[in-house]
């Protein structure tokens, strides 16, 4: 094993890619043991994959309607031979066009994007390690507030030497960043002899499920143009708002900033979560660095998205009618499973932060740590997965600086399996708040398991039901 070792990379054999963390863990425990209605009813249910199949009805009539979009039927057959062999690394027009328009379409209408500046990537997981390489070298270091995507440690890191410096926010101010997080995290950094290229933000917030306010922005802004470091902003949650409050994009905030220094913003892009597409692999560097846009543009031969996926989207994105009923429908869609889960968990005294976005919540189970550390949030966590099946995902796994806080994923499933995992949730954690002992010594709850629950928790109802699939945590790049 020594001498096999010996014969690979450093890369090769490193611990960047950070599949040994309870958030990968997770999936192998379903990947081992996946719940099926009828099959293994039993099974794990995977809420640690933050996913969006909701409304993929929508995308399959779609395409039903529209045969001619695709070379691989007979209606498109005459336009396999043109797009099958292109391979231009800057895209195809009518692609850069439609993704262009469909992101100004997800932001309000409120600003727009230039074709020019759309740079390709395989998936947000390639668009992110892309705009790394562009802006920082090895032993550098973004800074990013937490809590944050478990992921970035590969995504960012694990190939291109780039460090992640935190910038720890908490539950005081319900984990909004503040200037004094940033400016803190910035000077002990560079106090350890770091090189703090920029800044890294996701709005709206995984896991939080949160947006950025227009305020906010502008600090960050101002933040990154006194240190003159980069900006980027992870936006691939942009469409998955579900109330009222708009999403407030980078993007709209620099039209309004007249001092910025427009070559330190770059946004990421992807349709994996607006659309529910992540095998499409359709990631996006947007960036309004010309310099940045001409490297991005060489190095996205390495992670281009394939000639027949740009042919279907252009024309699907094209479809004005389209976009603006899937949109609408997906949000409605969002906002009631949202809803049908806070609302079942408020009833035995479990909340979760206040959001408007994102295929997730973020619930707080502080009240049932047997000691407030890491250690007691990871001993709940065991009992979750291997006791009550549910593979949520754990806080420390996003950096949270506060025990007993949890990931929990709400879009990826249908509507019966989200009855199976209320019922579960309902059943044991129900008999904990009755009990107030240890969850680790609380077994009596799997005899009630099978039980009904109020009608009430789902008067509401769901979306469209939606098949389910099992999901390897080996494959599965962005979630």
């Amino acid at each position: 094993m020594e001498r096999q070792h010996q014969l690979l990379s450093q890369i090769a054999t490193n611990d960047g890619h950070g599949e040994n963390s309870p958030y990968f863990d997770g999936w192998k425990a379903y990947d081992k043991n996946p719940f099926h209605p009828t099959n293994n009813p039993d099974g794990v249910i995977q809420m640690g994959l933050a996913e969006n199949q909701l409304s993929v009805d929508e995308i399959i009539d779609w395409i039903k309607k529209h045969p001619k979009a695709s070379i691989c039927t007979p209606e498109g057959a005459h336009m396999f031979k043109d797009i099958a062999s292109f391979q231009d690394y800057h895209g195809l027009p009518e692609f850069r066009q439609a993704i262009a328009k469909f992101m100004g379409r997800v932001r309000g209408g409120r600003v727009t994007f230039d074709p020019d500046r759309i740079v390709m990537g395989g998936g947000a997981t390639g668009a992110n390690e892309l705009i790394m390489f562009c802006l920082a070298d090895p032993g550098d270091a973004f800074l990013v507030p937490s809590p944050y995507y478990p992921a970035f440690y590969r995504d960012l890191g694990w190939r291109t030497g780039v460090q992640i410096v935190p910038v720890d926010c908490d539950s005081s101010n319900d984990f909004q960043i503040t200037k004094g997080a940033l400016e803190a995290a910035y000077d002990k950094a560079r106090q350890d002899g770091i090189n703090v290229k920029g800044l890294i933000v996701t709005n709206p917030s995984n896991p939080l499920g949160t947006t950025l306010d227009r305020e906010t922005l502008k600090c960050l802004l101002s933040f990154i143009n006194e240190k003159n470091i980069h900006i980027v902003c992870d936006e691939i949650y942009g469409a998955t708002i579900f109330s009222s409050s708009n999403f407030i994009s980078i993007s709209e905030v620099i039209e309004e900033t007249m001092d910025c220094n427009r070559d330190l913003v770059h946004i990421v892009y992807s349709l994996s979560k607006d659309m529910g597409l992540p095998g499409f692999r359709v990631g996006i560097v947007y960036s309004f660095n010309d310099a940045v846009v001409n490297c991005g543009r060489k190095m996205s031969s390495f992670g281009l998205v394939s000639s027949q996926t740009q042919h279907l989207l252009a024309s699907m994105l094209s479809d004005e009618e389209f976009v603006e009923n899937f949109l609408a429908v997906s949000s409605k869609r969002l906002e009631k499973r949202h809803s049908i889960f806070t609302k079942g968990v408020k009833q035995i005294g479990i909340s979760c932060l206040e959001s408007n976005a994102g295929l997730f919540v973020w619930m707080n189970l502080r009240h049932l740590l047997k000691e407030q550390t890491n250690d007691g949030e990871m001993a709940l966590w065991r009992v979750i997965i291997n006791d009550v099946k549910l593979n949520v995902s754990p806080g420390s796994s996003f950096h949270c600086v506060e025990p007993g806080w949890f990931r929990v994923c709400l879009a990826n499933m249908d509507d019966e399996t989200l009855e199976v995992a209320m019922k579960r949730i309902h059943a044991f954690f129900g008999e904990q708040k009755e009990r107030e002992t240890p969850p680790t010594k609380t077994k009596c709850w799997k005899k009630n398991l099978r039980l009904s629950l109020s009608s009430r928790i789902f008067e509401e109802g769901i979306g469209s039901p939606i098949a389910m699939s099992p999901h390897s945590p080996l494959v599965r790049a962005r979630n």
